[in-house]
């Protein structure tokens, strides 16, 4: 359960070799987060996952194969995690694909697969998750989205798209559990600089893993429903959201 701050005893984290993921574990466990289940698709990241939650002072640490490409599965993948943990304090999902808009937006199969890790195994993910989560009368659940879905862009709209999908969607989730006890939070990262990122030109306002996972853990202390990490991006975006589209279209972001 919760301690009396509020903090997490127990987490899932479905896509838990995500660098924000581990960060954010390496920040719950100092906070007395004793369990955790990590799911993924790489066996051996997920084994060297649970050695660092494990060195970071989590006590138990179990690990559970899925692959987010097979949406079908999704509902037995969380229903496993939540038997393996027993009852979820959090649960994080940290599933994600950057794709490379110029090969991307001409090729079907690649956009079906950008779409189906950032929002379709996602989405069905989450519908199982509340479910959960509504039965317990507690927890929460924190989507990782993106600045990229806020307002999508001629120069990345294949990734944006997925990531409105799922931003639009959790927040729907959300509503669904008041009165509850349960909820979810987004968190919109801008532009992190992880193994994801890796060889790509750093951005204006970049973060590293370790600032979102600060900025995810005082959301989740506030009980906020939606994380700009950094914070000033949501002041960025309201001044953005103010272009008109021509030139929106122009800015090489």
């Amino acid at each position: 359960m919760n301690d009396a701050f509020g903090r997490p005893g127990s987490v899932i984290v479905f896509g838990g070799t995500s660098d924000i993921a581990r960060a954010l574990l390496r920040e719950l466990a100092g906070a007395g987060c004793d369990r955790v289940v990590l799911a993924g698709r790489d066996e051996a990241r997920l084994a060297e996952a649970k050695k660092e939650a494990e060195a970071s002072g989590t006590a138990t640490v179990t690990t559970l194969i899925f692959d987010a490409e097979d949406v079908a599965q999704a509902e037995a993948v969380v229903d496993r995690g939540f038997e393996m943990v027993g009852r979820a304090d959090l649960v994080v999902i940290a599933v994600g694909l950057l794709a490379d808009q110029a090969e991307d937006e001409a090729d079907p199969a690649r956009v079906a697969r950008c779409m189906t890790v950032n929002l379709t195994w996602p989405a069905a993910a989450l519908a199982r998750v509340g479910h959960h989560l509504r039965a317990q009368g507690s927890g929460r659940a924190v989507v990782l989205s993106s600045v990229a879905g806020v307002r999508v862009r001629r120069a990345n709209f294949v990734y944006g798209s997925a990531k409105a999908g799922i931003d639009a969607y959790a927040r729907g989730v959300h509503q669904t559990l008041a009165g509850t006890g349960a909820g979810v939070m987004v968190v919109r990262p801008g532009f992190v600089r992880t193994k994801m990122t890796e060889g790509r030109p750093d951005r204006p306002l970049s973060a590293t893993a370790e600032q979102v996972a600060r900025d995810i853990v005082k959301g989740l202390q506030n009980g906020a429903e939606v994380v700009w990490s950094p914070p000033v991006m949501r002041a960025v975006f309201f001044a953005f959201g103010l272009l008109p589209e021509r030139l929106w279209r122009r800015l090489p972001l």
